[in-house]
């Protein structure tokens, strides 16, 4: 067994050539050096105390047991590909309607008893589904659009349970997930924007959802897309969708977002983060190695700022911890600029018209629920739900409760869909 001075030794050696990699990359990012230095500094003490006490193997096999025991993200659809303005390639995957009962789905790594439960639970939300729904009128497809850093896969559990009952798409926002880096932002010529990624959402659903009624979900920057939607073509929007759900969303003001530091720290933080990301990103393979070195540290830090509470089902920490891990750094600094000019407000009354769910969780740090209830102001008929002891990724960290709510909005709008038809009629 490596003793104690051992295991110390290894441990200072790590955080030394983590802290030198993302100084290398501080160096050569000039006046954003400072910062980046700070965060190396952190990240080496944070690893050499982990050093202390974990040995690195056995916390890789830990990983590698939770990846094997929770298959999240393993849910797959029919594929496709739709191309934006400026040429990316859109992955998207269409989950059809299927007769007959409930599919079971994987089990996630939980207990009989557990498994039995959730099959239930979906068995129960198929049966009111396709009691709402019916056979009579088209029924709405159900859009899903994810956030930030995360991939189509970070909605596995609402997949799960809507499998099946209703037709439903999921797709990677361009740069993410399995969709190709964005044309523009390789070759300079366009910034990513809000705007931009609405104008993406249009392709997917174009090529989706050419015709019939839709139901739009959208997460953090998906709730942003969803809204950019609207703003971008509200006469689509109005002919088209018949209900909206915004998950740990926002309309705007997101450079005023404290994210739990201390004012100073927060004012910090907005002043200079925009700069060392651009930076970061020049020197993405260095910045990619450090990542590595660190990732205990990093694993940490994505789980205060994803969930509500420490006690998360390790096996959903580590999927969504694998899920911003595969987001590229280039990637990271490309996006972050538009959530500080990122308001929407104005666009939110285009979904005043047909049943809306406003859905965030007590403890985000991201999105704050603060953004919610303001959403909620805009949208004074919709469905506000503040889940406590909850954060950001809410849709992993509750699914029961947030599939629930989701196919209350489904049966809601399915419902006033046909209302309007008859009124039409």
């Amino acid at each position: 067994m490596t003793d104690g001075s051992e295991v110390a030794a290894q441990a200072v050696e790590t955080a030394a050539e983590a802290a030198g990699n993302w100084a290398k990359a501080g160096r050569q990012a000039g006046f954003a050096g400072l910062a980046i230095g700070v965060v190396a500094a952190g990240a080496a003490a944070g690893v050499a105390i982990e050093r202390l006490t974990v040995g690195r193997g056995m916390r890789r096999r830990a990983r590698l047991a939770l990846d094997a025991e929770g298959p999240y993200g393993t849910l797959r659809g029919t594929s496709g590909a739709a191309i934006a303005e400026d040429g990316t390639e859109l992955y998207y995957e269409v989950d059809e309607v299927v007769d007959g009962p409930a599919a079971k789905g994987p089990k996630g790594g939980r207990a009989g008893k557990e498994v039995r439960a959730a099959q239930e639970a979906r068995s129960g939300l198929h049966k009111r589904l396709r009691a709402a729904l019916g056979r009579r009128s088209p029924a709405p497809t159900v859009v899903f659009s994810h956030g930030y850093c995360l991939s189509q896969d970070s909605w596995h559990f609402q997949r799960a349970a809507l499998r099946g009952a209703v037709r439903t798409v999921h797709w990677d926002q361009r740069s993410h997930g399995r969709s190709a880096r964005g044309h523009g932002q390789i070759d300079g010529t366009e910034p990513v924007t809000i705007d931009l990624l609405g104008r993406d959402l249009k392709a997917v659903l174009d090529a989706t959802v050419p015709e019939g009624p839709i139901v739009l979900i959208g997460h953090s920057m998906g709730g942003m897309t969803v809204m950019a939607l609207a703003d971008q073509f509200p006469e689509y929007v109005a002919e088209r969708v018949v209900g909206v759900a915004l998950i740990g969303t926002s309309a705007g003001r997101l450079s005023e977002v404290g994210f739990g530091l201390p004012s100073m720290g927060s004012k910090a933080f907005h002043w200079l983060a925009p700069g060392v990301l651009k930076a970061l990103g020049r020197q993405s393979e260095i910045v990619e190695r450090g990542r590595r070195a660190t990732a205990d540290l990093f694993a940490g830090l994505i789980k205060r700022y994803s969930f509500g509470t420490q006690d998360v089902d390790p096996a959903i920490a580590r999927f969504g911890e694998r899920l911003i891990e595969a987001t590229p750094i280039d990637v990271v600094a490309e996006f972050f600029p538009a959530f500080a000019v990122h308001d929407k407000t104005e666009a939110l009354v285009a979904y005043d018209a047909v049943p809306a769910l406003v859905l965030a969780g007590e403890e985000d740090l991201i999105t704050p629920a603060e953004h919610s209830r303001t959403i909620a102001e805009v949208l004074p008929d919709a469905e506000l739900v503040c889940v406590p002891d909850a954060g950001h990724l809410v849709m992993l960290e509750r699914p029961e409760l947030v599939n629930d709510h989701l196919v209350g909005l489904v049966e809601r709008a399915s419902a006033a869909a046909r209302r309007s038809r008859t009124a039409r009629a």
